[in-house]
Parts: structure tokens; sequence; C-alpha cells
């Protein structure tokens, strides 16, 4: 049989797609640091020895996922970052955060979890790189909202355009990552209702 390069590419990216998709799963319901790579390698249905020639260790993976994770998220919510006002941008941006808890709670958990190993593993700037690039991206469409601000006046611009983006990004992830790992004590609220509050109150204070 001839080699194809070709086909063998597709088959090396389909082999780390699921490597990375599995350690996806088994980090959000585990936690990464309660996870090896023997686990990952059950869970994608693979030797270790396939796993090894793909990954030679935990941390380059945890990198690969954490960035295939928010850019799988991030293209996936595009939809009307680019029409409306930008107090109606504004507000679909941080829908966006709800979304995250309704629909992406595994996602929220795997980032919880990643800030934590982050941390730990005094992960250097450098290897982490690919995830803040992704960061980055989002930063970047929020620029967009602020530019259309910018000609509409429907959102403050007498406050830095970064300022705006890092106080709803920190405290709007920082909400809805503790309803979706169960840090915030459970009084029989609904935990939509208040994170919608929390949008409402954040919108008033950059709507015009």
């Amino acid at each position: 049989m001839s080699f194809n390069p070709e086909t063998d590419a597709l088959r090396k990216a389909r082999t780390r797609q699921r490597i990375i998709e599995a350690a996806f799963q088994v980090f959000a319901e585990r936690t990464i640091d309660a996870v090896n790579m023997t686990d990952i390698a059950k869970a994608a249905g693979l030797a270790m020895t396939t796993v090894y020639a793909y990954y030679s260790s935990k941390e380059p993976l945890v990198m690969d996922v954490s960035t295939w994770a928010w850019d799988r998220y991030i293209k996936g919510h595009s939809g009307a970052w680019s029409s409306g006002t930008a107090a109606e941008m504004f507000e679909f941006y941080m829908d966006g955060y709800i979304d995250l808890y309704r629909n992406h709670r595994d996602l929220l958990r795997f980032n919880q979890f990643f800030n934590v190993y982050v941390q730990r593993e005094r992960v250097t700037a450098e290897t982490i790189q690919p995830f803040i690039g992704v960061v980055d991206a989002l930063a970047g469409r929020f620029h967009a909202v602020y530019a259309r601000a910018l000609r509409d006046g429907t959102l403050r611009t007498d406050i830095r355009e970064e300022e705006i983006f890092s106080t709803t990004l920190h405290l709007m992830l920082a909400a809805v990552t503790r309803y979706a790992v169960g840090l915030v004590y459970d009084a029989g609220n609904d935990p939509e209702q208040e994170l919608e509050l929390l949008k409402r109150v954040l919108m008033r204070e950059y709507i015009r």
C-alpha cells in the first residue's frame, strides 16, 4: 500500500482531536489534577503509546484542550457581534456569559480547574500563550462594540474600553463559574435570575 501524506496527516489530526475531546470531558468531570494520562487514554479508547506519541506529558495537552474548548465556544457564539447599536451588541456580549452557565457548564468547570492547575504548576507565560490568544480574540470582538459606541453613543465611552471589558469579563465569568462548580450557597434561588440581575446592573452602569 502506498503512503499518502494527506491521508496520514488527516488521520493524525483526527487522533489528536480525539485525545483533546476525551481529555476535556474527564478534566471537566474530575478536575485536571485528579486525571492522569492513563485516564485520558482510557477515555479516548486509545493505547497509552498512542497518546504519548502526541503528548509526552499532561501540561501541553491541558494547554491544547483549553485553547480548543474556548475557541470552539467563541466561534459558536458569534451571532449579533456585528449588528445593531453598540448597546445591543453589548447586551449580546453579556448574554454570552449567561449562555455559558445555561449550556456550557462543562467549559466553566474545566476553566476553573485550568486556573487552579496553571497556578499550582507555575505554568510559564510562554506555555500559556495560545490560551491568551483566545482571550485576545474575545477582546477583539469587544473592541468592535466599543468602536460602534464611539459612533452611535449608546454605550459609555468616557470609560476606557479595556476597563469595561476587564470588569465585565471578571465579574460575569466569576459569577457563572461559581454557580457552575457549586460554590454558591443554594437557598432555593434561581441562579439564572441572579445572573440576569448582575447583567442588568452592569448594563445600567455602561449603557447611556
